[in-house]
């Protein structure tokens, strides 16, 4: 009887399953960046590359060039809180061209007195103003009507409604593997939310889901969240949502070896996604990807990116001219140097254009840690970095469009001197 029992209620669930994911819609394609971009302010777009360049390559370093009055990258600190630990932050493009910032703070990480803390960004002086309380492990209970031992990652998105949306891990019981993602709202860029929210992402147990990177759009108005899981398995998974509703959820990658993925949109199609590798001894330390061809809906593993990674966030961001940007650490182990890398959308290469931080040359116990980098493009064609920077601030690097411009030229300038030199061309 007991067998039967159990034999019914499998298809009932199989027929409920059929009924929710048949009422879904239909995937829609991919909303390119020019809808997000601010005032876009100088093109700097060369028409004749293709922007399509497939994933795998090796990296060089390049010096951009330094002749005439391209101004150097701009590098600043967030508002000091006086916490003694910040960690994780993230931006978002406001509408008036300035920039605002998320990220945590408080005694460690994972400690009951963690809050989630906010700047504003003046495009006009380029200076941050001062940091305010989004919400703290208290208000987060009340909101959520249940228990929350520690919260982090917050990350920032732009609905097609003009709102913006603001995601963030809390934890109930465990570690960062038995998290879940909430979510608030707000209309006036930020300076108000709404009642935070749980995303359902599983109707069973609803754990292990966090975020670290930004959202896609969809034509049809809806977000893409690259997500990832912890529990059991350590993987990728990309959440189609409508606001606070979890409309579907694909896996990006499998195993234990990829978690914080972030997507560089292609086409409407077509898209990478990069990870943060967490692979085992012996296995490599570069970076995993996956793609895919239908909008998100299912992703194929590709090869990995050949540029070390230590099991270490990376930040990208894909400008105007079709030039993708990746900070991260570029070692085997360690976070003691942070790079800007660029690829040549023609030539499928990586290049590092800045070392942002590096200690090697200190000894192991004087080096700091300069981790989960966070990239944005306010206009299509300059970045805003942010970062954590020894575990006690958050720095942030503006780089022009004037600079990426002039490091991007002289990438193909290098290009095409490998290129004669290896027809021989050039001795």
């Amino acid at each position: 009887m007991s067998r039967i029992l159990a034999y019914c209620f499998l298809l009932l669930a199989a027929v409920l399953g059929f009924i929710h994911i048949d009422g879904r819609p239909a995937w829609a394609p991919f909303a390119m960046n020019e809808e997000a971009w601010i005032e876009p302010t100088e093109l700097n777009a060369d028409k004749s590359i293709d922007a399509r360049s497939a994933t795998k390559s090796a990296y060089t370093k390049v010096k951009p060039a330094t002749h005439g009055a391209t101004p150097s990258p701009v590098m600043d600190w967030l508002p000091d809180t006086g916490a003694a630990s910040v960690h994780a932050a993230s931006l978002i493009a406001l509408k008036n061209g300035g920039v605002r910032a998320f990220w945590f703070a408080g005694s460690r990480e994972g400690a009951a007195d963690v809050v989630i803390n906010t700047a504003v960004w003046n495009p006009t002086s380029r200076e941050w103003g001062d940091s305010s309380v989004v919400i703290d492990r208290i208000s987060a209970e009340k909101g959520l009507s249940r228990y929350i031992a520690k919260l982090g990652n917050p990350v920032p998105a732009r609905l097609a409604d003009g709102r913006l949306q603001l995601f963030f891990v809390t934890v109930s019981i465990g570690g960062w593997a038995g998290s879940s993602i909430s979510t608030m709202f707000s209309e006036d860029e930020g300076l108000t939310w709404t009642r935070p929210q749980r995303l359902i992402t599983s109707p069973f147990f609803n754990l292990s889901t966090l975020v670290k990177s930004p959202s896609l759009a969809f034509v049809d108005g809806r977000l893409g969240l690259p997500a990832y899981h912890e529990w059991i398995g350590r993987f990728g998974e990309f959440l189609r949502l409508d606001a606070d509703q979890v409309l579907d959820k694909k896996r990006m990658s499998s195993g234990r070896g990829s978690i914080q993925p972030i997507v560089f949109v292609n086409d409407a199609q077509g898209a990478s996604a990069f990870f943060r590798q967490t692979r085992g001894t012996g296995k490599p330390k570069q970076i995993p990807v996956s793609t895919t061809q239908n909008a998100g809906e299912s992703w194929q593993p590709f090869d990995d990116l050949e540029i070390s990674n230590p099991n270490s966030a990376i930040g990208g961001v894909l400008l105007r001219n079709g030039a993708r940007l990746l900070a991260l650490n570029n070692i085997e182990t360690g976070r003691y140097r942070l790079v800007l890398m660029m690829s040549n959308p023609g030539s499928d290469a990586w290049h590092i254009v800045e070392t942002i931080e590096d200690d090697e040359a200190l000894s192991e116990q004087e080096r700091r840690e300069f981790s989960y980098p966070y990239l944005i493009s306010v206009h299509g064609d300059d970045a805003h970095l942010v970062y954590t920077w020894g575990r006690k601030k958050i720095r942030h690097a503006y780089f022009s469009g004037a600079w990426l411009d002039r490091a991007y030229k002289q990438l193909a300038v290098d290009g095409q001197k490998q290129s004669a030199s290896k027809s021989g061309e050039v001795k």
